[in-house]
């Protein structure tokens, strides 16, 4: 496979998992917890004694997806994810957070797409985690307001974030150093 066959094809599995992301976080957020709170979500710890809403473990996941889609098909592609990214959540949430889930992701995205852009030719896992860390913070605000008025769970919401992004910074070192000795370019 040449160069710019593996680019898109693996562009194209980022955009994959990537809009898979966003119905799996939904949906863990009803069902998927250590606790489920009445009129409320589910719940996952994150560190000791801190509890998040479950669909954070795929929102982290899905902003550092987000940043591969732009790398291996470019901005646009990567813009677009967005946008049928906040659709799909519309369309799959349940019906009390569809506001919230729709807003939350995309803000987050766009400030994710903001941060991200600029840096991710030349210091691209710096662009990673200034990004993420960008959105993911913006995420945990706006979800948590709009949906249950309360920033109760905001420490555990940026923690769980944080944790998909940690676990996916080695992944994103590696695939800089591969691309690099490939020939591989961002797109």
């Amino acid at each position: 496979m040449n160069p710019d066959q593996q680019r898109w094809t693996e562009g194209l599995v980022a955009l994959v998992l990537f809009t898979l992301t966003i119905p799996a976080a939904n949906w863990m957020l009803g069902n998927v917890g250590t606790v489920c709170v009445p009129n409320g979500p589910c719940l996952v710890p994150v560190a000791p004694g801190i509890k998040a809403p479950s669909g954070v473990l795929m929102i982290g996941l899905a902003l550092v997806l987000r940043d591969i889609v732009q790398r291996r098909l470019g901005a646009k592609v990567g813009l677009g994810a967005i946008f049928v990214g906040a659709a799909i959540s519309g369309f799959l949430a349940p019906p009390a957070i569809v506001v919230a889930s729709v807003a939350a992701f995309l803000l987050s995205e766009l400030a994710d797409f903001a941060v991200y852009t600029p840096l991710q030719r030349r210091r691209f896992v710096t662009a990673v985690i200034a990004s993420s860390l960008v959105g993911l913070v913006i995420d945990s605000i706006v979800f948590l307001w709009l949906a249950f008025g309360s920033l109760d769970f905001l420490a555990g919401q940026i923690i769980g974030k944080a944790w998909m992004v940690l676990l996916a910074l080695p992944l994103m070192h590696l695939l800089r150093r591969r691309d690099e000795r490939l020939g591989l370019v961002a797109a």
